[in-house]
């Protein structure tokens, strides 16, 4: 990740100027058309930088889903539309999808800050380009999906060999944090694979996933091969997980979610996949350039305003190097100030919703019970928006529950540790596995705890850096598979065995 964090001028206001994005009322997106709820019923989609409502959305509820998965089996089983289209066409088409995305760029990039409160400088210049980039690695994979012969020894003459098949309909819950991004982590790679897909977005932040249901009839995509369902995750989440015909599941949020959507899918033995919590340790030695770490530190937990689930919220500082690092840690975190995320210079946006703000903000008050000290931050800003300071909390030991919990928001808590063992040992000691960084001119030392930390991606001397071709997922409570690179063609396609005899 690229130092983005330093906002040294003047600070900027939180007053808000226009957007130019014109969002209108969301209809449902299903089998190629926009449509009313069957109930009619709409819910609001708010602006975090000032609490005022937006737009309105459809409610999508269990008919509607109905409605969904039916359109997305009918364009997998009939005819010759998707599932059996030639791989050079889907390929052409996920292009397409890719083009339109970066000329829509300024406008989604805009959607997307109206719905998340993230500043422009994040959406027009990670999550926008990034989701398009994705679309383009898996434009390159319909026509290298394949299997392989395979030697036996069954005793006789025969051919064996496997076949990759599309598992069908696919029904993908997404986030609030990065809308598109994950979308197009999800809708990408099942597209290439040659599934159908009932896409339900967060019902925080539905816009972009509207607005990209308009540039796949813009693309030219065949009706029910991509449709979306508004509304909320117990009633049209729920619908999604319970429909027999929806074939695998693919979810990214909290772990209590997760854990009842496989106990949902179990009914109907769906395939599920899972990117859940992170609580991911920065561990940095006192052998490291401190002064690049701390940069780098602020970036792991303070970009998207730390609601990421791969934030770098627990920072493990080795003793002999603690009050070097903590000294640019401090004086930049300081510096940071929130504002308009529509202005260009903003780095630091609203967080979600007030819900969401007051649960942060509750922890901090955890952890000042629990003895830690707030260094920096720990309070709201204003009282338009739900702006909250970056916020620093040390004398922190690792079995509090600011240690331990997810708190999805600016808040870092620094730890010490004396010796590299209790590094990796406090490090590991959490029911999350998601990633883990590590700070070090010691490249044997680094190599080493790389592969002893338990953590889906370990970054050294980086952190929160991700690729589209390069696998991602967690251990433990973070979830199971794996997204992005060739990881997520495995996780969209089913492996086909078939036997020939050729004896006689």
């Amino acid at each position: 990740m690229p130092e983005i964090l330093t906002q040294t001028s003047e600070e900027i206001s939180v007053e808000l100027k226009p957007a130019k994005a014109k969002p209108k009322p969301g209809k449902l997106f299903i089998g190629g058309e926009f449509v009313n709820a069957l109930s009619a019923r709409t819910f609001e989609t708010r602006n975090p930088a000032t609490g005022e409502v937006i737009t309105e959305v459809a409610e999508a509820g269990p008919e509607d889903v109905d409605l969904a998965v039916r359109a997305a089996r009918k364009a997998f089983e009939e005819g010759n539309t998707w599932r059996k289209m030639n791989p050079r066409d889907r390929s052409r088409l996920l292009w397409k999808l890719s083009e339109l995305i970066r000329a829509n760029a300024e406008e989604l990039s805009e959607l997307e800050t109206l719905d998340t409160g993230k500043p422009i400088f994040e959406s027009s210049r990670f999550d926008i380009p990034l989701s398009a980039e994705c679309f383009e690695y898996y434009a390159g994979w319909p026509t290298k999906i394949a299997g392989e012969t395979l030697a036996n020894s069954s005793g006789g003459e025969a051919l064996v060999y496997t076949l990759k098949e599309p598992i069908g309909v696919c029904g993908q819950i997404i986030p609030w944090n990065f809308p598109l991004q994950m979308l197009a982590w999800k809708v990408a790679p099942a597209l290439a694979c040659g599934n159908t897909i009932v896409l339900k977005p967060a019902e925080q932040t539905p816009l972009t996933a509207l607005r990209f249901a308009e540039l796949t009839l813009e693309a030219g995509l065949p009706p029910g091969v991509f449709n979306v369902v508004t509304g909320f995750g117990p009633t049209t989440g729920k619908a999604i997980v319970d429909h027999a015909g929806v074939d695998k599941i693919a979810f990214t949020g909290s772990v209590e979610v997760g854990k009842a959507i496989m106990r949902g899918a179990a009914n109907t033995l769906k395939r599920v996949s899972l990117e859940l919590g992170g609580k991911s340790p920065n561990i940095i030695f006192a052998d490291a350039d401190l002064e690049t770490a701390a940069k780098f530190a602020l970036g792991g937990i303070f970009f998207n305003q730390g609601e990421m689930c791969t934030a770098g919220s627990r920072i493990f500082v080795e003793e002999a190097g603690y009050d070097e690092f903590m000294s640019v840690l401090r004086g930049r975190a300081q510096k940071m100030v929130a504002g308009d995320p529509l202005h260009p210079k903003t780095r630091l946006g609203s967080l979600i919703s007030q819900e969401h703000l007051d649960r942060v903000l509750n922890y901090v008050t955890i952890g000042r019970n629990e003895g830690a000290s707030v260094s920096i931050g720990g309070e709201r800003i204003g009282t338009k928006g739900y702006f909250m300071k970056p916020t620093v909390l040390e004398d922190v030991t690792n079995s509090m529950r600011v240690a331990q919990e997810e708190i999805f928001g600016p808040v870092a808590s620094v730890i010490k540790f004396r010796e590299p063992e209790e590094g990796i040992r406090e490090a590991n000691n959490s029911e999350f596995g998601l990633a883990a960084a590590i700070w070090t001119r010691d490249i044997k030392k680094a190599h080493l705890m790389a592969r002893r930390v338990k953590a889906g991606t370990v970054w050294i001397n980086t952190i929160s850096t991700t690729d589209n071709a390069v696998p991602f997922g967690g251990y433990k409570s973070s979830g199971f598979g794996r997204e992005l690179g060739r990881a997520a063609i495995d996780l969209y396609t089913e492996t086909k065995t078939v036997w020939v005899d050729l004896n006689g």
